[in-house]
């Protein structure tokens, strides 16, 4: 019996880190994931301008316009 709950104790502790490496991996991917959703955000709203006036220059330029 003290074989038994020897291997038991053995197995659970073996297991339990795996458990949370995982749920930290999981919440750095979260992380990870929302500061590239700012950065293209904030990149999106600060090159949105610039973008419409360069293709209207362009436009302007092209002939039959």
């Amino acid at each position: 019996m003290k074989l038994f709950a020897f291997a038991h104790a053995y197995t659970a502790a073996a297991v339990e880190p795996r458990k949370r490496d995982e749920g930290q991996t999981m919440a750095e991917y979260s992380v990870a994931l929302t500061i590239i959703t700012i950065a293209v955000i904030t990149a999106i709203s600060l090159l949105s301008g610039k973008v419409v006036d360069t293709i209207s220059a362009v436009a302007d330029v092209l002939p039959g316009s």
